[in-house]
């Protein structure tokens, strides 16, 4: 049997398992049984890392399902405290993302975003809504909602992660409501989880940057989590198009084990 050094992590609520081993067979199937809360470690993704000659850190992002991310700013953010370093670079299939950390706290700047559309009109059976897009890093569907916590979001985000205006790639959904001068709360639905998750990085950021660019507003958007967790998204507006977009929040581990394959 192979044994497997890991540190269960947590940012913002969304759990990890974090390991730097090297890893036998294939990734996608460890992901599925490493992180199923039942028979396995239990964690809504696997973040493989690997030292690079540079000094840099290489990360892929699987799923609980198997599938593999392009990234996860919740994940990076726990990768980057795992590391022990203050300041380093991670490598991930959506690009170089920069990380800081200070204490218990972690800040990451995510790839510049893209591709935002406001006011999508999509049929969901007999009903239909206006949906926001932008991609940040992931691709993220943004629905602004009246009365957060009484939302099916597994039911309506489950239909608009699937929808056709997001194929092939689906979306993950997250569902935003305003709580005040330049805060947001949002709820999200991730693809590769396929349920509800208690925060989402790249989705507070995504949901951050629709507001702000809705809003008007510039340099900092507040955004509470479904685990109450308050994450910073701080930016740079230019006409629309958004540059120097940090994601700042805690992480940390839960605790470290061996896991035998």
């Amino acid at each position: 049997m192979k044994k497997i050094m890991f540190a269960k992590m947590s940012g913002a609520g969304n759990d990890f398992v974090v390991t730097d081993s090297k890893i036998p067979g294939n990734p996608a199937l460890l992901a599925k049984k490493i992180c199923d809360r039942k028979s396995g470690i239990g964690a809504d993704g696997l973040l493989l890392l690997g030292r690079m000659k540079n000094g840099d850190i290489r990360m892929r992002i699987f799923n609980a399902d198997g599938s593999e991310a392009e990234m996860c700013g919740n994940g990076a953010r726990c990768a980057a405290f795992f590391s022990k370093r203050k300041s380093l670079r991670l490598h991930t299939p959506a690009g170089i993302i920069a990380a800081r950390v200070s204490g218990g706290r972690v800040k990451i700047k995510l790839t510049d975003p893209r591709g935002l559309r406001m006011d999508i009109p999509l049929k969901l059976g007999i009903r239909r809504i206006k949906v926001n897009f932008i991609d940040t890093g992931v691709p993220h569907a943004v629905i602004f909602v009246n009365g957060i916590e009484g939302i099916d979001v597994k039911g309506i985000g489950s239909q608009v992660r699937n929808h056709k205006e997001f194929f092939p790639r689906g979306a993950n959904v997250n569902f935003v409501e305003e709580e005040g001068a330049g805060m947001i709360r949002v709820r999200t639905y991730e693809r590769g989880v396929e349920d509800e998750t208690l925060a989402c990085g790249t989705g507070s950021t995504a949901s951050a940057l629709v507001f702000a660019s809705k809003k008007g507003i510039s340099g900092l958007v507040k955004v509470k989590t479904q685990s109450g967790e308050i994450l910073r998204v701080y930016f740079k507006d230019k006409g629309g198009s958004f540059t120097d977009v940090w994601l700042e929040g805690g992480a940390r581990i839960v605790y470290k084990g061996e896991y035998y394959v």
